[in-house]
């Protein structure tokens, strides 16, 4: 088995490490076996290549919350303007907001260049249910014929 998958948005590849897990709203999660938490496994939360590709060159990055923040799925916790957009960022689950990587504050480009590495953005303490490798290319697959027509719309 390949350790990553690939998904193609037209003629740019996308790709996903199979040593993580994903959630729908194109955020990865890696166990960080280093950490223990108390309600839950730990994890480093980052953008996938699909988000990545989609906001093209991020280059501000602010949290609304605190390090320590228990927070509800969905929850607004922060905002990253890229040169498409500036959008709001959200948790992917219920959980607990460990800590941020603090180095994306004075430079978030390292997002654009590495956000499987260096690229992450918190950690992030959770017992929800995860999908897998396989089942985030199946949320992609499933929605990419609107994702084109969003794309195509903000062109026009």
């Amino acid at each position: 088995m390949s350790d990553q998958l690939v998904f193609m948005m037209g003629e740019y590849e996308a790709r996903f490490p199979t040593d993580r897990q994903y959630c729908s709203n194109h955020l990865y999660l890696k166990e960080d076996s280093a950490r223990e938490g108390s309600g839950g496994k730990v994890y480093q939360v980052g953008f996938t290549a699909y988000s990545v590709r989609l906001l093209q060159d991020v280059y501000f990055l602010d949290w609304s919350i605190d390090p320590n923040s228990e927070v509800r799925e969905k929850q607004e916790i922060g905002e990253i303007e890229s040169s498409k957009a500036l959008s709001t960022l959200y948790a992917p689950f219920q959980g607990k907001v460990l800590d941020f990587n603090e180095a994306l504050l004075d430079d978030p480009s390292t997002i654009n260049t590495d956000s499987y590495g260096n690229g992450w953005l918190f950690r992030f303490e959770t017992s929800a249910a995860l999908l897998s490798p396989d089942e985030y290319i199946k949320v992609l697959e499933d929605g990419w014929e609107d994702t084109q027509r969003m794309i195509k719309g903000q062109l026009n």
